[in-house]
């Protein structure tokens, strides 16, 4: 053989090997999805995967279905449509943030990412993080939860997954009617399905399927926390071992058929024109989704402000109690949390609109349910502890109600946790999301936002914030909640220098939360 021929030979099979590594392919069994690598971050992305079929026809408002089998090799390299979006509550007297909607959106929106460090290794056991993205359940997307950016802050070592799920009326709608004819929580159980999917298909892409943390923010870790109480704390086969909460979201969440719930079914009815359907059930699903979203929008913005109308319920199954009732038992499915709050959650909640004419009347129209006692009782507690202001106080309210006391409850439930605080001014509702995903941070220190962002990192890959990859982390020996209640604030001096430390939990705030 000529050595011109051995050279086209060798060039021909390097080639080979090159187009393989940058546009690898993964089967699924139902598809095969080719994804891509990028050199200059030597990360591969996978975008678009289909993880259920469209819930769309008879299948809205149903539990998520496997996806049909297709043939050929699906490019995953585009965006996929978001779910349709909604807004939050703008109304200043009702009882029930206004944020832009995404685009492109679709009501067939269950499709999830999938990165992961290098080249493609099915065999690398790889931990997991599977991550959730916030809204108040009814915007958001996956779109700028960059994997990229969570690898690179664990330096590499770990496979991301960004799920997208059914939100507002579309996956939130309760009531009697559509526990008879379909199913509550339907955007939790697309959650459950994609952390099914994660489970049986993400040793294709290296990860290890017993090795799974769930993160998430706002909404997303609101989400968290459902999967935490699911099953009343009992889920099995379980679906994940850690779970990470940045700004714990959990709202009033009511029995399936109790009086909120159902006028929200009722208003659904009358704003799709199912008011005289012998079945106003069958007349809601089959509507145009057009007509839907617009009633979904109409409804959301009719909610009292900063607060948002279609959220999870007790639905007797998947979650079979109050959340709180299961922290309290001490319940939960996985071994490890790591949560982190924000010093002022609920400053973006309170409007600014209107001023807040007492803070009787605001506690009364944020708890529809509370009688005159209690509200004074919440009047009393938030008038007496230094914040200057109705506006002040009803950030306090709002904020740890909703909040930072679901988090306290995870802490106290789990056999092993860790608590953060954030606190760079103004340390208010996602400021924190910039030093661990694009975006720009408010105090761009580098040191800072490495210790910052690799302590998620250290839990996801060893369960452990203390165990970050880079030996010059400035944050110091940080222990568990349950060894002196005490968390870690992560601030910055007015000297504009990193400010990390150990401080213990405030107990009057503890007793607010009980």
């Amino acid at each position: 053989m000529s050595l011109i021929r051995v050279c086209v030979l060798i060039g021909a099979s390097l080639a080979t090997v090159n187009a393989a590594t940058s546009s690898p392919v993964v089967n699924l069994g139902y598809a095969q999805y080719q994804g891509a690598l990028n050199t200059t971050t030597n990360v591969t992305t996978f975008m678009g995967i289909r993880y259920a079929s469209p819930p769309t026809g008879t299948l809205r408002f149903q539990a998520p279905q496997a996806p049909a089998t297709v043939s050929g090799v699906q490019i995953a390299n585009v965006i996929a449509p978001t779910c349709l979006q909604g807004i939050g509550g703008d109304s200043p007297n009702q009882p029930f943030p206004i944020q832009k909607r995404a685009s492109p959106a679709s009501e067939d929106c269950l499709f999830l990412n999938v990165f992961l460090p290098g080249t493609l290794s099915p065999h690398a056991k790889l931990p997991v993080i599977v991550w959730i993205h916030g809204g108040g359940y009814a915007t958001g997307s996956m779109i700028g939860a960059d994997g990229t950016d969570l690898i690179q802050d664990g330096q590499g070592g770990v496979v991301v997954v960004a799920i997208q799920y059914r939100l507002g009326a579309f996956g939130f709608l309760a009531g009697a009617e559509v526990k008879k004819n379909g199913v509550l929580n339907a955007g939790l159980l697309d959650q459950q399905f994609a952390l099914q999917w994660v489970q049986k298909h993400i040793a294709s892409f290296g990860g290890d399927h017993n090795k799974v943390t769930i993160w998430g923010e706002s909404a997303g870790a609101g989400s968290v926390l459902q999967h935490v109480v699911a099953h009343g704390g009992r889920t099995n086969p379980s679906l994940f071992q850690k779970a990470i909460t940045s700004s714990t979201f959990l709202p009033f969440q009511y029995p399936f058929d109790g009086v909120v719930p159902e006028a929200i079914y009722s208003a659904v009815v009358n704003q799709t024109n199912c008011t005289s359907a012998l079945d106003t059930f069958a007349c809601v699903q089959a509507i145009d989704a057009s007509i839907l979203e617009t009633a979904n929008n109409n409804i959301a913005f009719s909610g009292f402000e900063g607060t948002f109308v279609f959220v999870p319920v007790v639905d007797g199954s998947f979650i079979v109690e109050r959340p709180t009732q299961t922290f309290a038992r001490g319940t939960v499915n996985g071994q490890v949390y790591h949560g982190v709050t924000n010093s002022f959650e609920g400053a973006n909640f309170v409007s600014t609109k209107i001023p807040l004419t007492t803070l009787t009347a605001y506690v009364t129209k944020l708890f529809p349910a509370f009688g005159p006692t209690q509200v004074s009782q919440v009047v009393d507690t938030y008038s007496n502890i230094g914040l200057n202001g109705t506006f002040n106080q009803a950030v306090g309210i709002i904020g740890e109600c909703i909040f930072i006391c679901p988090t306290y409850f995870m802490l106290k439930a789990f056999p092993l946790s860790h608590k953060g605080e954030f606190a760079i001014p103004p340390a208010r509702h996602g400021g924190d999301v910039p030093y661990y995903f694009p975006g720009v941070p408010g105090f761009n220190n580098t040191a800072f936002i490495k210790s910052f962002s690799q302590s998620f990192l250290a839990v996801a890959k060893f369960g452990d914030p203390n165990m970050t990859p880079d030996p010059e982390n400035i944050t110091p020996q940080w222990n568990a909640y349950a060894l002196g209640d005490t968390e870690m604030v992560f601030n910055k001096t007015d000297a504009g220098l990193p400010d990390i430390h150990p401080s213990a939990t405030d107990p009057a705030l503890i007793s607010r939360c009980k």
